[in-house]
């Protein structure tokens, strides 16, 4: 007989059963498979714990959890009885990345930048394809058509694979063609000169001259770079088109169309400021506006007035004041009206300075150049004199400080650098027909282990010099306003009439005063051993022996120094100025040949020298980045009358630093032909510099320098040689030369190449008309 179960009573047994295991708890966890996570690790992302009830939601999450993670292709999960297994099948590694058919392998690695992936992450198929596009993208950008990138993949290893981007970069499409359709007012040189895709130049294969090659990604900007152009001539109103470029694919060159209205051409109306801010005068910043009534209107000048309108209410303490225009067109008579209008804001002060970008310069040394520290109201000029400051210290080659509102009343400042290579080998050099060719090197770091100390060790050879130096400078000592300088140095060098020998060090302690102000004093040590040249035959009544000189020198210095100026290598704003004094005792034996001209003993002397240089970037009123530079440098030797001084501490003059076109040492006063050195000397400068090529850090500067030196009466076998001794203005030694100097911020650091032309050289001057440096200031 057959007993039938009523319907109710299976599904009460379905319902205990599953609560039975509804009700199981888990009495352990294991991991099978993991590499990149410790199991302790793993507990924490799952979490789930030995104890808890058995739950498909709670388990369903934690493998969701894991997946999060990134690690893992593929997570599934045993349950045996009351043991949860996680089985894990792990992304394996990109152990090399590698971009094949683009180039050198330079190339292909700066193409493989910024594409999203890297050697060492874990392989994951949706970052390869983005990889894919980003560099399709970049290829395009670069003026490339056609192109193939296709992606293969060996496995190194169990657990890493190799993956290779190859290449077929297409051909490259250059514009043969640029047409501003309706353009009349502006010419086609003035509406190109910012576009980033340009007609090839008739150098284009050049690297500093425009090549042609089509940027795809920077084409649509282009039109509002013509745009701006117009707005920088006055006209408001008009039209630029979106371009348009035609391609011919059977030359691979191309076309591009702008269709352009250009309107009227305005010229500023009356100019006024509205604003309601205690300690702001509204007539003090109308006179330094840019754009004044009457001039063509000129959206860049217009911005530059509203940055200096905000900077006035940021030295008050207003980080976020903004400042509107209000631009009131008349049309028929072509004038526009302007109405800043200022709203301050709420007054900040400085919660804190983060500092990024520094791989070796310490915080500590960053923080000496910023002016503006935590508790501190804020101010514009503080804030631009520091970025000022550390450009001026050549540790970085790049500087931005930006504001960060974390309050309505406070801000932190960031301050973001990238480091630039302090560390060099600098080279010099140049050719005469009296020095010959002439090396000179050195093995310096400005900011040694990132602590802001410099120091130098330093040679310079050729057919008739020999000099070393050793040096160190800690322009803050223990972060103070204090410096401390050491310098050692041995100096042998073969003039026409006599070898100089000399070994020397000084030591110099300085002071910060009023941010652009430093002072030094110190003590320095010369002993020198001068002799006169066997083959020397002298042409002149002075003796040979005129030149031997062996003597000891104690100086004791005084220096002052400003410098306002906001890059290290290339200012283009601001002042240098210093004043030197020398205060020179001296002890040696006179030699029985200057005995017998009258001399009695060596003379103590006063040296003092002034240096004068401005630098002016003409940008805000031409458009242009012109740097315009004046420098100037004054010396004179002050002594007793009758009294003797010797040659190795009288004055020359030649080469980089005086007068370019002429060997360094070369320009002398003389008597019939022997040089005797000067005790006055001057020399000007004026350069004019222009950008060659912004990519390659190149700059071309024209130059013009005036030098003149003179001397003091110089006793010889037949009685005084005297020259005018009231102004240097007599029997003056003067010369002038004019050039070109090619200035390279090259990676190895600031290098110049100097092709000069002496103006008045004389038969018997040692002209140089090339010169090159690297590394120098001023």
């Amino acid at each position: 007989m057959i007993k039938k179960i009523a319907p109710f009573k299976i599904l009460l047994a379905w319902m205990l059963i599953g609560s039975l295991l509804l009700a199981q708890k888990v009495t352990q966890i294991k991991f099978e498979g993991l590499a990149h996570l410790s199991p302790s690790v793993a507990l924490e992302i799952a979490d789930i714990r030995v104890g808890d009830q058995m739950d498909n939601d709670k388990i369903n999450q934690s493998i969701l959890n894991f997946f999060e993670q990134g690690y893992f292709k593929d997570i599934w999960v045993d349950r045996q009885g009351g043991v949860l297994i996680y089985h894990f099948e792990e992304k394996v590694a990109i152990a090399n990345l590698q971009v094949k058919g683009f180039g050198s392998g330079d190339e292909g690695e700066e193409l493989l930048k910024g594409i999203g992936i890297k050697k060492g992450d874990l392989y994951d198929d949706a970052r390869i394809q983005h990889a894919k596009k980003t560099l399709m993208s970049k290829l395009e950008s670069k003026g490339n058509y056609d192109s193939v990138v296709e992606v293969t993949t060996t496995p190194v290893g169990k657990r890493a694979v190799s993956v290779v981007f190859d290449v077929n970069k297409g051909e490259k499409i250059k514009i043969k063609k640029l047409n501003f359709i309706g353009a009349s007012e502006l010419s086609q040189s003035d509406l190109e000169t910012d576009l980033a895709n340009q007609e090839e130049d008739f150098l284009g294969w050049i690297p500093i001259f425009n090549n042609g090659e089509v940027k795809v990604d920077q084409l649509e900007y282009d039109a509002y770079r013509v745009k701006e152009t117009y707005m920088k001539n006055g006209y408001l109103d008009a039209y630029v088109s979106k371009p348009l470029m035609r391609v011919d694919y059977s030359s691979y060159t191309a076309e591009v169309d702008y269709q352009i209205k250009e309107g009227v051409q305005y010229r500023v109306g009356d100019v006024s400021i509205a604003q309601d801010v205690e300690g702001i005068n509204s007539e003090d910043l109308l006179s330094d506006l840019l754009l004044k009534k009457g001039r063509v209107f000129d959206i860049t000048r217009m911005r530059k007035d509203m940055k200096m309108i905000q900077d006035a209410a940021g030295n008050l303490g207003y980080a976020y004041a903004k400042v509107s225009p209000n631009m009131r067109k008349n049309t028929e008579q072509g004038i526009v009206n302007l109405q800043y209008v200022i709203q301050p804001g709420q007054k900040v002060t400085i919660n804190d300075v983060l500092i990024s970008g520094n791989d070796t310069t310490k915080d500590r040394v960053i923080r000496r150049y910023v002016y503006l520290a935590p508790g501190d109201q804020f101010n514009a000029t503080d804030l631009k004199d520091s970025k000022s400051a550390l450009g001026r210290t050549g540790f970085f080659e790049g500087v931005d400080i930006q504001s960060q509102r974390v309050s309505e009343d406070k801000i932190d400042l960031l301050v973001k650098v990238k480091e630039t290579s302090t560390g060099t080998i600098s080279a010099g050099g140049g050719y005469g027909s009296y020095e010959g060719l002439m090396v000179n090197a050195s093995v310096s770091d400005k900011n040694i282990f990132g602590s802001g100390i410099n120091s130098t060790l330093g040679f310079e050879i050729s057919k008739i010099s020999k000099n070393y130096n050793l040096s160190f400078v800690n322009p803050k000592v223990w972060d103070s306003m204090y410096s401390l300088g050491l310098s050692f140095y041995k100096r042998d060098y073969e003039y026409i009439d006599y070898t100089q020998d000399q070994l020397g060090g000084s030591l110099n302690v300085g002071r910060e005063f009023f941010r652009h102000f430093y002072g030094s004093v110190g003590l320095g040590y010369v002993d020198n051993q001068s002799t006169y040249n066997e083959t020397y035959n002298p042409i002149g009544g002075i003796d040979p022996t005129f030149y031997a000189d062996q003597y000891e020198k104690i100086s004791g210095f005084a220096s002052i120094r400003f410098d306002n100026t906001d890059d290290f290598y290339m200012p283009r704003e601001g002042f240098i100025a210093s004043l030197n004094a020398e205060l020179a005792q001296m002890d040696g034996v006179m030699k029985q040949e200057n005995l017998d001209r009258g001399y009695t003993e060596f003379d103590n002397f006063t040296k003092v020298s002034a240096r004068f240089g401005a630098y002016y970037g003409m940008e805000d009123i031409i458009d242009y980045d012109l740097i315009l530079r004046f420098k100037a440098r004054y010396t004179k030797i002050i002594s007793g009358d009758d009294q003797y001084i010797p040659i190795a501490e009288r004055l020359f003059m030649g080469g980089i630093g005086s007068v370019r076109g002429y060997d360094p040492y070369s320009l002398s006063p003389d008597v019939l032909g022997d040089r005797i050195g000067g005790t006055e000397r001057a020399s000007g400068t004026i350069e004019a510099s222009i950008p060659l090529s912004a990519a390659a850090k190149m700059r071309l500067a024209a130059f013009y320098d005036y030098g003149v030196i003179r001397t003091d009466p110089v006793r010889t076998e037949t009685g005084y040689i005297d020259f005018d001794t009231q102004s240097i203005a007599g029997n003056d030694i003067a010369r002038s030369s004019t050039g070109v100097v090619l200035e390279w911020q090259s990676p190895f650091g600031a290098i110049n190449l100097v092709f000069a032309y002496p103006i008045d050289d004389e038969p018997y001057d040692h002209t140089a008309t090339f010169e090159f440096s690297m590394g120098t200031k001023f």
